[in-house]
């Protein structure tokens, strides 16, 4: 059994990792910044203990990693490229201080290649870092997440019926569930010496556009039509965002899906279909209520 530090522990793959680990047997460090939030506690109960630390403030991980066997690592793009690297630069050395056996740093399919993405280089400089750091490492890369086509600007069209996607209609993406991504990272942290050293690329599925349209609109139970959304808006709210949907319609996220599968079967790998069946729709596409100001 190990103690495994987690971070960003309420958030979708950290939250996913502990979940994985618990059931594994392994116990939990849960590290977050807002110990007291309903995330926390759902981990709580679940047997993990919930440590405030935040990556801003090197005496909370130093307490936070002491006498830990390992460590999930997740780094943030929010606050931008130069948060991003000083965090996890900061994360890495926190790990190395505290002698950590093993570090699984998530980071995202392709950072490793020269794409042009201003999330996927940051993450690029805190995998070189981990790398150099001493301490046992694997990376592991995400290819595009299933979960984000359950929220923001996605959802709001598909209560409008429309799948509206910065994509050509038939360009295959390789996709990954936030779970999937929990029980690998939950997979090589409890087989340390298989593991350490690699980096690897994860997907489970392979969809264009149009296919998903289709997915989509037979979980949701309603026509559901799809629309190729311009680069041209995308860039007008992020740049970011549009530098990484060029990549994947000129380059795309090629991942071994298939070997993925034969080669590590015990992850239980979800389909796009798979994932689509388990949500929760009806509330998924239930607009928030306006609040009344009285």
């Amino acid at each position: 059994m190990l103690t495994v530090a987690v971070t960003g522990a309420t958030g979708a793959q950290g939250g996913a990792t502990a979940r994985s680990l618990l059931a594994a047997g392994h116990r939990v460090r849960a590290l977050t910044r807002r110990p007291e939030s309903p995330a926390a506690e759902t981990l709580r109960a679940l047997g993990a203990e919930v440590r405030y630390a935040d990556f801003d403030d090197l005496p909370s991980l130093d307490a936070a990693l002491a006498g830990a066997d390992s460590l999930f690592a997740v780094t943030a793009f929010e606050g931008g490229a130069d948060v991003e690297i000083r965090q996890g630069r900061t994360l890495v050395d926190a790990a190395a201080a505290a002698r950590l056996g093993h570090v699984v740093l998530t980071s995202v399919a392709h950072a490793d290649r020269d794409t042009g993405v201003p999330h996927y280089e940051s993450k690029r400089v805190v995998e070189d870092h981990l790398r150099a750091s001493g301490t046992p490492w694997t990376v592991i890369g995400p290819a595009a997440f299933m979960d984000n086509y359950a929220g923001g600007w996605t959802a709001d069209g598909l209560r409008e019926g429309t799948f509206a996607w910065p994509m050509p209609a038939d360009r295959p993406l390789t996709l990954i569930s936030s779970r999937d991504i929990g029980a690998f990272a939950a997979l090589a942290l409890g087989r340390r010496e298989d593991f350490t050293g690699r980096r690897i690329d994860i997907a489970s599925d392979e969809r264009t556009p149009r296919e998903m349209t289709g997915v989509l609109a037979a979980a949701i139970g309603r026509p559901i039509s799809y629309e190729e959304v311009p680069l041209s808006s995308v860039r007008t709210r992020s740049t970011d965002l549009a530098a990484m949907f060029s990549y994947f319609t000129t380059t795309g996220l090629d991942v071994d899906v298939a070997g993925l599968r034969r080669e590590f079967p015990e992850v239980g790998w979800q389909s796009f279909d798979d994932w689509a069946g388990t949500r929760d729709w009806p509330s998924i596409l239930t607009p928030e209520p306006t609040p009344v100001h009285h």
